[in-house]
């Protein structure tokens, strides 16, 4: 497909069809997505692709906890763990965690309760050792080193599309990094990067909603005159 059309339609995908994707494909897209650029080309990603029944289960039953928290802190009102934000109405959100996964082990369950079935699993870290993080010294959050990790990340969505294929990343498995490196054996210098499941879609989204040019770009300043979308 065109690549304008694939930025413009290439949305989070939760639900996948029984149909499975071959090895071979997941082998071509991550082929694809190796192009990506990375700071001083070091290219410090690694992927685990996760195929056996067991080891789904123990990432989904990793997942699941942080994701039950992440529906309590955002049913408040919260964006959850937001590097600035109210850490007190964090702490007195957590508790309606219980109820919600427990209502989750009653029902049938959505995306977090079957990750585990998902046609393909992945799980990308990032080799600490090679990322030029010009922030890691900073007293904030840091979010430089993310720059030669999240290309490739994206590039695997994108060549997944291209393969008429739909996806998500997650980031909930990094809230139990140490369990999850253990668990694939990963040595402790990666850090968790993302979950991916990637399937043939249900539905494909097409058409997305996001904050038009206007709203996120100015000229000169920060509250300079806004870079007019070129649809207005």
């Amino acid at each position: 497909m065109e690549l304008r059309d694939a930025l413009r339609t290439t949305g989070a995908v939760r639900r996948f069809t029984d149909e499975s994707v071959d090895d071979a494909t997941v082998a071509s897209i991550l082929d694809v997505a190796r192009f990506a650029p990375s700071g001083g080309n070091r290219q410090g990603w690694r992927v685990v692709v996760v195929r056996d029944l067991g080891l789904r289960r123990r990432i989904r039953d990793l997942y699941l906890p942080g994701w039950y928290d992440y529906l309590a802190m955002n049913r408040a009102g919260l964006v959850p763990w937001a590097p600035v934000t109210d850490r007190q109405a964090e702490e007195a959100a957590l508790p309606g965690a219980r109820a919600i996964a427990e209502k989750a082990a009653a029902g049938p369950g959505d995306f977090a309760e079957h990750l585990d079935q998902v046609p393909v699993l992945l799980v990308v870290l990032a080799d600490l050792r090679v990322l030029a993080a010009t922030d890691r010294d900073f007293d904030r959050y840091g979010l430089v080193g993310g720059m030669s990790i999240f290309p490739f990340v994206w590039s695997i969505l994108l060549a997944a599309r291209d393969h008429g294929l739909g996806g998500v990343t997650t980031s909930m498995l990094t809230r139990r990094e140490p369990e999850v490196r253990a668990a694939l054996g990963a040595p402790d210098h990666f850090a968790v990067v993302a979950g991916m499941a990637l399937g043939h879609p249900v539905h494909q989204p097409t058409r997305l909603r996001r904050a038009p040019v206007e709203e996120f770009a100015t000229y000169d300043n920060f509250a300079g005159v806004p870079v007019a979308s070129p649809n207005a």
